[in-house]
């Protein structure tokens, strides 16, 4: 083995770790297109499921509303359906406000995070 001075050493030392950061740096980059692409996957799915869910509400409402214009006036049985989805949605908002509150608080903000690494 060839003698080789301290400062060639250490060079090859700074070389190798700054081609380790790179890979690395280089991996993180990969791994996180990789879970972008899988969120827009899932966000897609999700997006493509509740817009049926819409459909099938509307036509379900429709089909309320038919039926019970078969034995009501058109505008009694239009007033019953939104009646009862307006009784629904306050229910279902105000349930979801007595929820938010219980959420668990993250306090985490950009800057504390900024200080720690410092």
């Amino acid at each position: 083995m060839a003698d080789r001075s301290v400062s060639t050493v250490f060079s090859d030392i700074i070389g190798n770790a700054q081609e380790i950061i790179r890979a690395e740096v280089l991996l993180a980059k990969t791994e996180l297109r990789d879970e972008v692409l899988a969120a827009k996957r899932r966000i897609a799915l999700l997006a493509s499921g509740a817009l049926a869910a819409i459909f099938a509400i509307l036509f379900t409402l429709f089909s309320a509303f038919h039926a019970l214009a078969s034995v009501l006036p058109e505008w009694s049985s239009a007033l019953i359906v939104a009646v009862a989805m307006a009784t629904a949605a306050a229910i279902l908002l105000h349930a979801g406000k007595k929820a938010v509150p219980h959420l668990p608080a993250n306090h985490i903000s950009v800057e504390s995070i900024q200080e720690d690494h410092v």
